[in-house]
């Protein structure tokens, strides 16, 4: 799902409200439960976006699902709501996260290898990029048997690629020129 303009200023919006009302880990907390409905429930995600069902009925809906939602967060979700972008909500909760982090100078990287990797080598990964990063790095390992070997490191627009694959690829279009 590509993020839009308007879902991270709306989650941007959030982050200032929640941090202004102390109310930040329970707003996370709603945001992140949000997102897992989200993801784990197409149906719900739909209904959110179905130009067919008013907003007050979506509204009612959200409540009834989320009853245990901190009053910020309903209050928020209503307001989306009665602007007619309950659409974008999947997406702004998705964002919220990521401001959330990076407000808390957490950094997200992934590191994906053909195989697991050992703690001592997965340690100087890390190692490395901690050297290059300011604040604390959130580590998750993906697995991609294509790679062949070598792995790959993502960290927001950024990407080291020291893959086997990448390395024969880039092999082959020297030769091929």
């Amino acid at each position: 799902m590509k993020s839009s303009k308007s879902a991270i200023s709306y989650a941007q919006a959030l982050l200032d409200l929640a941090i202004e009302k102390n109310s930040l880990d329970a707003v996370a907390n709603d945001m992140k439960y949000f997102s897992t409905i989200c993801a784990e429930n197409r149906d719900f995600e739909l209904m959110l976006s179905s130009p067919i069902v008013k907003a007050d009925k979506k509204i009612d809906i959200i409540k009834a699902v989320f009853e245990q939602f901190n009053l910020l967060s309903i209050s928020f979700i209503e307001l989306i709501a009665k602007n007619r972008r309950e659409g974008i909500l999947p997406q702004i909760a998705l964002e919220f996260d990521a401001l959330l982090k990076a407000h808390k100078g957490i950094v997200p990287i992934t590191i994906t290898s053909a195989k697991k990797l050992d703690d001592s080598t997965k340690a100087a990964i890390v190692t490395k990029v901690q050297s290059s990063v300011k604040g604390t790095l959130e580590v998750t390992e993906m697995l991609d048997e294509t790679l062949i070997g070598g792995f790959i490191v993502r960290m927001g627009d950024t990407q080291i690629d020291a893959s086997v694959a990448s390395q024969l690829t880039n092999l082959k279009q020297r030769l091929t020129r």
